[in-house]
């Protein structure tokens, strides 16, 4: 699977296992990067610079548990605007982005999906036949919904009457994989998806994720407050 006449990088960061996406218009250069990670914006940097893109826009999914953003950093490094979800309050960003709102790179065009459950501040981008879906839909997985206003109810709404409704051929991209898988698709998930594929109803979704028991995120405590400042330390200025 991959993305055509678009330029498209899938990076990794090892220790919160968090892919952050490099998407631009081929002809303008114009760029976007979703889920940035703090400390690998130099990385991130010189690969734009390398590439020789205008960076237009850093996007977040979500308010993010697991790692810091590095959104802030490079706005201001870059002058690119930063995005995340309205719901997330988060004043020092620059764009708050609801379901329904647009972004262009060129002629092409980024559409914002406000997919709430595994936090209420989660978003998916649309782009080019792909979709980055934070921790709302992984592959064969879904995002917990145990902390950050999560719901069960909410995700099951956006993964199977927004997300599922997407072109089965959509890629799927998202924030994490655990186990080596980097991309899937909307039709793949929806037959093999072990939480909410098959079929599942509403009601064994809820049941399912009522079971899920994991450890709270490493950074948790760091993480939340840091990413609410668009990536600054609650002590720092911006």
């Amino acid at each position: 699977m991959k993305m055509k006449n678009v330029i498209f990088y899938q990076l990794f960061e090892l220790e919160s296992s968090t892919y952050t996406y490099l998407i631009a218009d081929p002809i303008t250069k114009e760029a976007a990067l979703i889920d940035p990670v703090l400390e690998c914006v130099e990385r991130d940097m010189k690969l734009i610079f390398e590439l020789g893109l205008k960076l237009k826009y850093v996007l977040d999914t979500h308010v993010h548990a697991d790692h810091v953003t590095g959104a802030g950093e490079i706005r201001s490094r870059s002058g690119a605007r930063s995005g995340i979800s309205a719901a997330a309050g988060v004043d020092c960003a620059d764009i708050a982005l609801k379901g329904g709102d647009e972004l262009l790179l060129g002629a092409l065009k980024i559409e914002v999906l406000a997919t709430p459950g595994h936090t209420n501040t989660c978003l998916s981008f649309v782009f080019a036949g792909a979709v980055f879906c934070g921790d709302a839909l992984m592959i064969r997985a879904t995002g917990r919904t145990d902390f950050q206003n999560g719901s069960a109810a909410e995700l099951f709404h956006s993964i199977h009457d927004i997300l599922f409704a997407l072109p089965e051929d959509t890629i799927v991209y998202p924030a994490h994989d655990y186990h080596g898988q980097t991309s899937s698709e909307i039709g793949l998930e929806k037959r093999f998806n072990s939480r909410i594929g098959g079929g599942k109803s509403k009601e064994e979704f809820i049941k399912i994720m009522a079971d899920v028991k994991l450890a709270d995120p490493k950074k948790i405590k760091e993480a939340v407050p840091a990413n609410l400042m668009c990536g600054k330390k609650p002590q720092e200025k911006n």
